[in-house]
């Protein structure tokens, strides 16, 4: 550290959270590629079958745009994994609807979702795992729920200097 750089007295909250996801999200996309998933189609599996959504709900969700979650269905359809249906409530809406083949995909790759998840707890002592569990989904469900309006979404974890 210069003499010129800034003293800290708060963790870099930014990066640990930043880093903890990249990490956690790309051995989430490792382990499905193993059986043709991407977390993105994972999400709307799972989701369509929870109950009948809308691709715009689901990109909701899910947290895409139009065109990444367009481009997700046609692969979710193009496997025969699910497919876009009229909805039965709403004629003039379109939902998603997972075929059979599609709810035993997703649900091997809910089991494979758990065991990331699972993984990257166990790396901690089994006395810390509920206190962070606890402590992000009083966040994300608080004071982190929303981003702050007119913030651009940052594309890439920050590498840590040392």
């Amino acid at each position: 550290m210069t003499a010129l750089a800034p003293s800290r007295d708060e963790p870099d909250l930014s990066f640990l959270l930043d880093h903890a996801g990249h990490v956690l999200r790309s051995q989430m996309t490792a382990a499905l590629a193993e059986i043709g998933l991407t977390p993105r189609m994972h999400c709307v599996l799972v989701h369509a079958l929870e109950e009948e959504r809308t691709q715009i709900q689901l990109a909701e969700i899910g947290d895409m745009d139009k065109t990444t979650m367009v481009v997700t269905v046609d692969a979710l359809e193009k496997e025969g994994l699910a497919e876009r249906r009229p909805s039965r409530t709403d004629r003039r809406a379109r939902i998603i609807a997972v075929t059979e083949k599609g709810a035993r995909i997703a649900e091997r790759s809910q089991r494979i979702v758990d065991g990331v998840h699972a993984a990257a707890l166990e790396a901690l002592p089994s006395s810390e795992r509920k206190v962070l569990v606890r402590a992000l989904e009083r966040l994300v469900g608080g004071h982190l729920a929303t981003p702050a309006e007119g913030a651009a979404a940052a594309r890439r974890s920050r590498e840590r200097k040392s």
